[in-house]
């Protein structure tokens, strides 16, 4: 949802015209209502990128797992991870894949640097094919 126009800024970019042209092609094709809108796009991805990178800021994601069920004790390891970072897992669900596999999608919150932390734990257990982290800009409210 758009900012009120008492809260909006206005400033002034000097662009090379073939940069200029490549972002009003993309605005087009992505269908943005102006190149404003696109670019406060832009920038709010890379305000997450960066809150990310420092790590400190609370964040709300998801972690994505592709693993094949079959591998002895894995569904078994992967849940005591969740459990040891309950606070930070606010829920999951799996779908079942072809050839044995499962996908399984965490709702997380927390730390930024913590979450990454806890996907790299999770992408590191044997039988995990992919494991990504997927932040966004804001975290959700307390449950309690």
């Amino acid at each position: 949802m758009p900012a009120p126009a008492s809260t909006l800024a206005r400033f002034s970019v000097s662009l090379p015209a073939d940069l200029l042209a490549e972002l009003d092609e993309m605005v087009a094709t992505r269908g943005f209502p102006s190149r404003s809108h696109a670019i406060a796009e832009m920038a709010r991805e890379q305000l997450i990128d960066h809150a990310q990178e420092l790590g400190t800021r609370s964040m709300a994601g998801t972690i994505s797992l592709v693993y094949d069920y079959r591998r002895r004790n894995l569904q078994r390891r992967l849940a005591d991870i969740q459990h040891q970072n309950y606070l930070m897992v606010v829920t999951s669900m799996h779908v079942h894949l072809e050839h044995h596999h499962y996908l399984e999608v965490l709702l997380v919150q927390g730390p930024a640097r913590q979450l990454r932390c806890l996907a790299d734990t999770l992408a590191g257990c044997k039988g995990v094919k992919h494991a990504r982290l997927s932040l966004t800009a804001t975290a959700m409210p307390p449950l309690l």
